[in-house]
């Protein structure tokens, strides 16, 4: 049975105003494994103590030249139901998740199958910030400076055989550490997926950090995916498993709803969600609740980039 939650278009302004929480210490000291302290970095120690230690990294393609969302923002108003549904529950719980040590299980079409470190993943490849928006089905829009480096990187590591065609990701389960998944919201765990050819698509993000930073565990610690031209929940937080298949994975939200969340999930102004337009957007950080909204673009406004992967698509089908 799918339980209904609540919706940010349900909500009053009281309701949506995010809670400034303090983050958990021991998880930064943690995560600091493989990573820099700001002082090195040249980075003022003012105010870094109290976030996450930070992360070497190169300037990155890709980026846009709006304004930036608040740091507070990004990492207190999110959707992590593992967590919990309301949008502060993340920052209030996700203290709880131990990311050390941790490693991303690869298997199915490769040459490679097998756990890979999640230290061997921070050196795989060259760290870049890349600024995406992000948009969210609810209606609710971001801008974040992402620290990570192409999916594609990976999937070269571990060589697919001609034989895979998607790519499915799937998010840690453990109800000890993640007090949402008492609650049959979703079939868990947590599954999303990507055509082959969307998930080697340089704009398809492996996700290390955020800002300057080691990600916080609200935000997907210690890896995620990031797919900036698609719904936020098509990007993966939290990743344990990565599976290479020859069919198109069933994935969590299409599965509990595929009338209302499409396999391919791409922002589509012109295809609305069943209880709400996807014609606009509210960012989050922009003067409050009850700022006049802006227009959503197609593909989230990086339809230069990824419309040619759905050349002869009807998207009105394949949503």
């Amino acid at each position: 049975m799918l339980i209904r939650v609540t919706r940010p278009s349900d909500c009053t302004e009281s309701e949506v105003t995010p809670e400034r929480v303090f983050r958990n210490r021991r998880r930064l000291i943690a995560g600091a494994t493989g990573l820099v302290g700001a002082g090195m970095l040249g980075v003022p120690m003012t105010g870094r103590a109290a976030r996450g230690p930070a992360l070497k990294h190169n300037p990155g393609p890709f980026a846009t030249e709006e304004k930036v969302t608040p740091y507070e923002d990004v990492t207190t108003y999110n959707n992590f139901y593992e967590f919990g549904t309301a949008k502060d529950d993340p920052a209030r719980h996700a203290h709880m998740l131990e990311t050390r040590p941790w490693s991303v299980q690869v298997e199915g079409e490769v040459e490679r199958e097998g756990p890979v470190d999640i230290e061997d993943l921070l050196k795989l490849a060259p760290l870049e910030q890349r600024i995406y928006r992000m948009r969210c089905v609810e209606g609710w829009s971001m801008v974040i400076p992402w620290i990570g480096y192409p999916l594609s990187a990976l999937i070269d590591h571990v060589r697919p055989t001609g034989q895979a065609k998607y790519i499915a990701f799937e998010t840690k389960e453990d109800p000890e550490q993640m007090p949402g998944l008492r609650y049959p919201v979703l079939k868990w765990p947590y599954v999303e997926g990507l055509r082959m050819d969307e998930a080697r698509h340089p704009l398809t993000l492996l996700t290390l950090g955020l800002y300057d930073e080691v990600l916080p565990n609200q935000n997907g610690a210690p890896v995620r995916i990031v797919v900036p031209w698609k719904y936020g929940f098509k990007s993966a937080k939290s990743l344990v498993r990565i599976r290479f298949t020859q069919r198109q994975p069933v994935t969590s939200w299409n599965r509990a709803a595929p009338h209302e969340y499409g396999f391919y999930s791409n922002v589509n102004p012109q295809v609305d969600h069943p209880r709400w337009s996807q014609a606009t957007e509210r960012r989050i950080g922009e003067d409050g609740f009850f700022r006049r909204k802006r227009e959503t673009l197609m593909f989230n406004g990086y339809a230069d980039e990824v419309s040619g992967l759905y050349a002869g698509m009807d998207l009105t089908k394949y949503f």
